[in-house]
């Protein structure tokens, strides 16, 4: 970086940082902050969902969806590993807090976390049973989707690359939730397939936060984001409204 270009002009104009001895302190907080939501949530993302494998309808099922919880358990390692270099205790982090934890059904917290946990809000709700957690895992693969794209153009390089490396992972467990509802179709009610597309809808659609977030401008100066969030919001509704509708399902 040129000596005569303040940090947020030059990430402002596209550079990039590349590790912790060149990160200044604000920056580091915030990076910290996208580091933590994402390992948070992709953690208790699959300890939610481990508790569902056994109730797959067949092996082929079963199978599919340990290989999601392993794959999203390794996806928060390789973050985890980053954040390590900052200082956070990998050892002691997957046991920090009680990833299975979960609100009841009817709760309603909007788009709130702790300082503890920094897990989405949508991680806070619990699975009922096998078809909800498909139609969960479809919204919410969707809405991954859409925020990886976003995430791997981050300017703190080692991440970008690690969100880049995790974005096809995360897009085929979309598309396996989408092959699981086709499948479901076939023989489930349609109607409590409906209810859960209508009771995950707006607890995924929080997941994008604020639409006149405060944070927006500084993060985007910092470049750890690009695109608002009403933006990717509008994208993920669009999207996965059209799957949807090819389901023969109603977006919420």
């Amino acid at each position: 970086m040129a000596e005569d270009i303040s940090i947020e002009s030059y990430l402002a104009q596209g550079g990039v940082l590349t590790n912790p001895s060149n990160v200044p302190s604000r920056y580091r907080a915030e990076l910290m902050k996208l580091m933590a939501t994402f390992v948070d949530s992709e953690l208790a993302g699959a300890a939610g969902f481990a508790d569902i494998i056994n109730q797959g309808p067949g092996i082929k099922e079963r199978i599919a969806a340990a290989k999601i919880v392993l794959e999203k358990t390794d996806n928060a390692d390789r973050v985890l590993k980053i954040m390590g270099e900052f200082g956070a205790n990998e050892d002691k982090y997957a046991n920090h807090h009680p990833w299975t934890a979960r609100l009841d059904r009817d709760a309603d917290i909007g788009t709130s976390r702790s300082e503890q946990d920094m897990r989405l809000a949508v991680f806070n709700y619990p699975l009922d049973g096998w078809a909800d957690a498909v139609v969960m895992n479809l919204l919410m693969g969707r809405a991954v989707a859409v925020q990886m794209a976003e995430f791997s153009m981050v300017s703190y390089q080692p991440l970008a690359e690690a969100f880049r490396a995790i974005a096809p992972i995360e897009a085929r467990h979309a598309e396996l939730a989408e092959e699981g509802v086709t499948k479901l179709l076939e023989t489930a009610d349609k109607a409590a397939l409906q209810a859960s597309v209508d009771y995950w809808w707006p607890r995924v659609a929080a997941s994008f936060g604020s639409a006149s977030s405060e944070k927006a401008e500084t993060l985007k100066a910092m470049g750890l984001r690009k695109t608002a969030n009403a933006d990717l919001k509008a994208r993920w509704e669009a999207e996965t409204r059209a799957i949807l509708d090819n389901l023969g399902l109603t977006a919420g």
